[in-house]
């Protein structure tokens, strides 16, 4: 399914999920006159999350479905007339809710696909458009796209780690509330997992769904081994046993002794669970029961507070699990709980035949400083696929023949690029406020997530100090952001 369920969620209208600001900038334009002024943003992230190399580009799909449906309705407009000041005055004025009424959106939107393997400072979108509209946009965007992109990044590492073994989501129960569970079991499936517990997230987006069973389970039937063999009746051909309810390793035997009657009566146990304890030590010695009783093809699974770092370190100690059931660390993305994604104006005009006047954000910080311009990202690549580095460049300003890259946080590391194979990576979506690009599937999106990820060099990908792909603007672009910085700092008073 390509649609995100947004709408089904929270009712016809989304254009409130903002913040108040937007709507006093918006309003504060529209007194100006400016509201049609043209003006380009970009959002992007400043660096990789859980102090890793790279990030994979998610929640294009739900940021679309919001664009495409964005209205004030007369309940929104009813509430915005109901909002007042500090003395108790309308805080917006009746001709501009009237405004509000028949804004429809006409902004071109450019974004790198879902599953694009992006990397700090690139824009994963850019928006194009009336001043007061490509600003309305700001927030919504930014909440769809960070939180997606941050799981799906969290997820692509779990797979890393994981290897070839089988990965679930289960995370349901942790997560941010009904819409932050949703939507990261879908960025965990376009990150890499091979599945979720979430069963609406089976339903509206095709996910493959799996679960076994609880620990209540077993606490009802009062003896382990007659919970285990009434499981067994009810899912004779999908069974995974919780085995750690009272003592785990007892829990594998009573498991055994269920799963040869499953046999004799034609069926097969599909694996035991482990959920607490020490996970390397039992699953070996779980493997070992269960190979010398004939069931060498019964997966062992472990749950428990899983992420990235402990698979590594439990295959590390020899773990004999196959198949890794990730919940909270994954969909709360424990470690670095938000993107620090941001959106930023990067040129304005009066009209299409004026010149652009770019414009930037100063800090004392290079890394917090804009880049200006309307940006496009450039990657250039081997011949057979893999990523070497990527430009940033102005499109509305030509470039030279011979190009050069320049880390924008560190203007003396310079990188001639001879490379000619190269793919632009933002591409048009909407056009004047229309949809101009089909969607690929959650499935499509997924698979290119692995590919783009496993074509970054290994140095790129370890947990563990990774190497900084090279990712620079070009040098003319360079020297006039350093132009503009001098410049703005210059007329600032002492």
């Amino acid at each position: 399914m390509n649609s995100a369920p947004l709408s089904g969620l929270y009712g016809p209208s989304l254009s409130l999920l903002t913040d108040l600001y937007q709507l006093t900038m918006a309003y504060g334009y529209w007194k100006q006159g400016k509201q049609n002024q043209e003006a380009v943003f970009h959002l992007y992230f400043r660096k990789p999350p859980f102090n890793g190399g790279y990030a994979v580009a998610a929640g294009l799909a739900y940021a679309v479905d919001w664009v495409k449906n964005f209205h004030f309705s007369e309940d929104d407009l009813a509430y915005l007339g109901s909002l007042r000041g500090t003395r108790d005055t309308a805080m917006f004025e009746p001709d501009f809710l009237e405004y509000l009424r028949t804004l429809r959106l006409t902004c071109d939107i450019d974004a790198i696909a879902e599953g694009t393997a992006v990397f700090a400072n690139e824009p994963l979108l850019r928006i194009k458009g009336p001043l007061l509209q490509a600003q309305l946009l700001e927030t919504a965007l930014l909440t769809l796209v960070n939180f997606q992109t941050l799981i799906a990044t969290k997820a692509a590492r779990i797979r890393e780690a994981a290897g070839s073994d089988q990965v679930f989501e289960f995370g349901l129960r942790r997560a941010q509330g009904f819409d932050g569970g949703l939507s990261a079991s879908r960025a965990a499936y376009l990150g890499g997992v091979d599945g979720t517990s979430n069963l609406m997230a089976g339903q509206r987006f095709g996910i493959p769904v799996r679960g076994t069973h609880a620990h209540s389970w077993v606490q009802a039937f009062g003896e382990e081994e007659a919970a285990f063999a009434a499981y067994g009746d009810a899912f004779p051909d999908d069974s995974v046993f919780l085995v750690d309810t009272y003592d785990t390793l007892e829990g594998v035997r009573h498991a055994i002794s269920v799963a040869r009657q499953m046999r004799a009566n034609g069926h097969e146990l599909g694996g035991i669970r482990l959920d607490s304890g020490d996970l390397a030590y039992l699953s070996r010695e779980a493997r070992a029961l269960l190979n010398e009783a004939g069931f060498q093809k019964t997966r062992i699974v472990a749950s428990n507070d899983l992420d990235e770092h402990l698979i590594t370190s439990l295959k590390q100690q020899g773990a004999r699990i196959d198949t890794w059931g990730i919940g909270t660390k994954l969909v709360t993305a424990h470690d670095q709980p938000a993107l620090g994604g941001v959106y930023k104006l990067a040129a304005l005009r009066p009209s299409a035949d004026s010149d652009w006047d770019y414009t930037i954000k100063l800090s004392e910080q290079l890394a917090k400083t804009s880049i200006p311009g309307i940006l496009q990202v450039r990657r250039y690549e081997t011949e057979k696929g893999q990523p070497r580095a990527d430009m940033l460049y102005n499109t509305a300003e030509p470039l030279p023949n011979e190009l050069t890259i320049v880390d924008p946080l560190d203007p003396t590391r310079r990188r001639p690029i001879r490379s000619t194979q190269f793919r632009e990576l933002l591409e048009p979506v909407f056009r004047a406020g229309k949809l101009v690009a089909e969607l690929p599937t959650l499935e499509e999106s997924r698979a290119k997530a692995q590919r783009e990820v496993g074509a970054l060099d290994l140095s790129i990908r370890r947990f563990l100090n990774p190497h900084v792909y090279p990712v620079g603007l070009e040098e003319s672009l360079n020297n006039f952001r350093m132009q503009l910085i001098l410049e703005k700092r210059a007329v600032r008073p002492a």
